[in-house]
């Protein structure tokens, strides 16, 4: 394992913001680590970085203790940005990739690659303040990544960036693996943990409530989505047994079931009731399960 935390707390006077938390993250894997708001995701992403200490527990990036000899390896993107708005791009990245132990003619090398693929090579002397929030998120990713880490973390990597941006930037990220780069990577976008995660930890309240294989997760939830798509009101499906949960939509209606047979109970209450366009039994997303286990809705 590359990253691993064993039994690690963080408190804060009286307040336990991570609670005997033990994590192993796969080697050259995108890894989600999620939770609401004050759940210990930061606090935990600053213990792996020496910038806390932790007030109980180990954490060892393969097979050693993180510390100065070892942060060179790290790479990470704050949720909260950390660019000096009055420095220009290049004097500010290739200043902070040189404290990472990068030559000046290196950098400006990595520098120039990195914006061309994000097609702003003409920021290159721009002062960051001149830039647009989602272009300011792109440069901060290159100082992410400019140094080449073995270890990445990404603290929400997306935000305010729109479609074609955060396309980019997950191409990125996903070449970055396949390069051999450990990504530790936290959103608030389920859709996107789906998409690019294989495995995931869930914190809530500073201790994981979900921890595995996105596939085995969704298998040992147990309960089902039926999306109907249909020409008349479907709201009394929501009376039948086993059904749990239900949404109006714009076309018809989303259920959830306690399992998968239920569907079938479903299908039979629909028959000849009038025209369906569309009748699918789904995996539960990562967003029922979310809500579920931690309880809060998340936008």
């Amino acid at each position: 394992m590359a990253l691993m935390l064993n039994k690690v707390t963080k408190n804060f006077g009286a307040h336990t913001a991570v609670d005997q938390l033990n994590l192993e993250i796969p080697e050259k894997e995108i890894f989600g680590f999620l939770g609401a708001n004050g759940a210990g995701k930061t606090t935990t992403f600053r213990m792996i970085l020496g910038l806390l200490h932790p007030s109980g527990g180990e954490i060892s990036w393969q097979g050693e203790p993180i510390n100065y000899k070892t942060t060179d390896q790290i790479g990470y993107l704050p949720e909260e940005r950390g660019l000096y708005p009055k420095l220009k791009v290049k004097d500010q990245l290739v200043y902070l990739a040189k404290l990472k132990g990068m030559h000046k003619s290196e950098s400006e090398k990595e520098l120039t690659k990195w914006l061309d693929r994000f097609k702003v090579p003409e920021y290159m002397n721009k002062k960051v303040e001149e830039l647009s929030k989602g272009n300011q998120q792109k440069i901060q990713f290159i100082t992410a990544v400019l140094h080449k880490p073995k270890l990445l973390i990404l603290d929400e990597p997306f935000s305010g960036l729109d479609p074609v941006n955060v396309e980019l930037l997950k191409e990125a990220v996903e070449e970055l693996r396949q390069q051999g780069t450990s990504i530790v990577f936290s959103s608030h976008r389920m859709e996107h943990v789906e998409e690019m995660c294989n495995h995931l930890c869930i914190m809530h309240k500073g201790k994981p409530v979900v921890h595995g294989g996105l596939k085995d997760i969704k298998r040992s939830f147990g309960k089902k989505n039926v999306i109907i798509h249909g020409d008349f009101d479907l709201t009394y499906l929501s009376e039948l047994p086993g059904v749990i949960k239900h949404k109006k939509t714009s076309e018809g209606i989303r259920l959830q079931v306690t399992r998968e047979e239920v569907s079938q109970d479903v299908l039979a209450a629909i028959q000849n009731k009038g025209f369906i366009r569309k009748f699918v039994l789904e995996e539960p997303s990562l967003n029922d399960i979310f809500i579920e286990k931690v309880g809060a809705s998340y936008e």
